[in-house]
Order: C-alpha cells, then sequence, then structure tokens
C-alpha cells in the first residue's frame, strides 16, 4: 500500500512538475522580446489562456464582459493550489468579514488584491507589464500566494488600447524614431485613451454608464478586495507615481486607510531609493472625485491606489526625453 501511494504522488508530481515546465514566459510566447513591439488584444488574451492551460491548478480565467466592439474581457484568479481550491470560501469569508454576508467567518488571513492594468487605451506599458507580471508571480514569487490571492484585469480598456496599438504599428519606423516630434510619438484624435463611445472608464466607475463598467463592477463588487491598484501612465518626461495620494483627503477616508497608504509608499520608496530611481508622491491625484480606480475602492472600504508610469502615448517604442536620455517601452 505505501508503495502504491508513492507511485501516485510520485507521479502526481512529475506531473505538475512537467506542467510548469511547459508554461513560457510572454517573450517566448508572442514571438518577440516583451517591450519591443506593442501586443494587440488578442495576444494578451491568448497569453493568458496559455497560462491558465499550463497552470490549472493556480490560474482560473474568467470572461466578465464585452466591449462595444465584441473584444472579451477577462480576468484571471491566481493564487496558491490550496488558496484555489477554496477560492468561492474565501470569497464568502471576506464579504462576512465585511459584514456584508452573514455567518461566522474561518480563515480570514487572506489578502486580496486586484490589479487593474491599461484603463486608459495609449497608456500602453502597463498591459505588456501584466503579462510579465503574471509569469513572474508563478515562476519566481510563489511565495506571495499563499497568503493572498491575486485578480488580474490585464486590460480594461481593450478597444481603447487596440486603437493606439493599431495606430502606432501602421505609422512607427523601423527601428523607431526617438524625435518627440516624429510622427509616432503624436497620436491623432480622437487617441486610444477612451473607450468605443470615447468615455473615459478612469471616470465611470460610480456612474457606470459605459458597458465595460457595467461588466467589471458586478464582479468587484462580489469580492471586495482588499487592496485595488489601478495602472496608469502620464507624461514621458515624468518619473515615477504611488501613493500617498496629495492632500487634502476626502473627510471619509479613515485615518487607518491614510496610514496603510503611507506604509506602502515608505516601502517602495526603499526600493526605487535602492535602484536609484526618481519617484514622486502626494504632489497631484486627488482622492476626492469617488469615480476613479482608487477612490472607489478606496470610498467602499478598500485600499485604492494609482500608479503612473512615465510614457503615455507620446512614449512609443522609444522616445528621447528633455533630459537627454532614452525611455523605452522596456524600461516602462
Amino acid at each position: 500500500m505505501q508503495k502504491l501511494l508513492f507511485f501516485f504522488l510520485a507521479t502526481a508530481f512529475t506531473l505538475s512538475t512537467s506542467i510548469a515546465q511547459n508554461l513560457k514566459s510572454p517573450s517566448e510566447f508572442l514571438g518577440y522580446d516583451i517591450g519591443t513591439q506593442f501586443s494587440r488584444h488578442h495576444q494578451v488574451v491568448d497569453y493568458f489562456k496559455h497560462v491558465e492551460a499550463n497552470m490549472t491548478s493556480q490560474v482560473k480565467l474568467e470572461q466578465y464582459g464585452e466591449t462595444y466592439e465584441r473584444r472579451p474581457l477577462y480576468v484571471a484568479y491566481i493564487s496558491s493550489e490550496e488558496n484555489m481550491r477554496n477560492l468561492e470560501t474565501i470569497r464568502q469569508n471576506n464579504l462576512k468579514n465585511a459584514g456584508i454576508m452573514d455567518g461566522d467567518v474561518s480563515n480570514p488571513e487572506i489578502a486580496i488584491v486586484w490589479l487593474s492594468y491599461n484603463v486608459h487605451g495609449n497608456e500602453a506599458s502597463s498591459t505588456e507589464a501584466a503579462m510579465n507580471t503574471i509569469y513572474k508571480l508563478l515562476t519566481e514569487k510563489q511565495d506571495y500566494l499563499k497568503n493572498t490571492v491575486i485578480i488580474m484585469d490585464p486590460c480594461i480598456n481593450p478597444d481603447g488600447r487596440d486603437r493606439y496599438v493599431n495606430w502606432y504599428n501602421q505609422v512607427k519606423s523601423t527601428p523607431y524614431d526617438i524625435n518627440a516630434q516624429s510622427k509616432e510619438h503624436n497620436e491623432p484624435w480622437p487617441g486610444g485613451r477612451a473607450n468605443h463611445y470615447l468615455f473615459d472608464l478612469n471616470r465611470d466607475w460610480a456612474w457606470l454608464s459605459q458597458i465595460e463598467s457595467q461588466s467589471r463592477i458586478k464582479l468587484y463588487n462580489k469580492w471586495m478586495p482588499h487592496i485595488h491598484v489601478d495602472f496608469h501612465e502620464q507624461g514621458y518626461n515624468e518619473p515615477y507615481y504611488f501613493a500617498p495620494a496629495a492632500e487634502p483627503y476626502h473627510e471619509i477616508i479613515s485615518d487607518w486607510q491614510r496610514d496603510f497608504q503611507d506604509q506602502i509608499g515608505r516601502n517602495h520608496a526603499k526600493y526605487f531609493d535602492a535602484e536609484g530611481w526618481l519617484f514622486f508622491t502626494k504632489e497631484r491625484f486627488d482622492l476626492f472625485y469617488p469615480s476613479y480606480g482608487d477612490t472607489y475602492p478606496t470610498y467602499m472600504g478598500g485600499i485604492g491606489m494609482t500608479y503612473e508610469q512615465g510614457g503615455h502615448s507620446r512614449g512609443g517604442l522609444g522616445v528621447m526625453t528633455d533630459e537627454g536620455d532614452v525611455l523605452t517601452l522596456v524600461d516602462r
């Protein structure tokens, strides 16, 4: 009996190891080094499906909606095997802990972190980063997943993203032109920032005027994550922005939430300082308007945060900054 049990355990380990070994990096899957091209939305979806197929015990994709131009909207759930087996229990425990559902809470020590990318379609580095992030989590940072469920939306605004990416791929030089006055750094109206109806989806969390927002908020409110991270880009001459937000804060934001943002910001700063990377906090990006991707989660009791990488639509694949440095999509 012991020999038989050993055989089954060894077989299971071998199968799980071989499946993990089949997981390709974004660069291997796409056929180009990540950041050297802008990936179209369908390529991003295909990569996430590849990850799910090869890490079935740790990754689950869920289509939560569709854009006006019929592009699918997905989230990926990423965690340890044990947490994934108990995903619904973890969700319900969180709602019970928040007083939204009745019942006793068992094991409330699992953090729920929601990562949102590319709400502004022409702030396009974040979706590339999303592919890299899920790969790194599963291959290098498994310890992070032991007490955390990550819900990752790799592209909130696929219609806007593809509008930008398709335009850029049509007009760019090969090799890319770093002169900020060149055509590939001057996106024409209406640009890729907004969705199909040219509505800014980062102004729609509360009002829900657009189908992308309506679909997403149903799923978001089923989970009520503890932390929501909203990835953006700002001008290519800017450094990096992270929380804490600018003063003053809205009066309903608690002292505990303020302190938590401050702790996270100080931790980020430690790593940025060690690398010599420029950043700023507190100078802009408010927590007043209730329909941003940082304020809505904060008003719902979580920790909502905006992250801003320098680049934006004028960044292209590479651009010369005012300081004489070349900022590339790989850097971003």
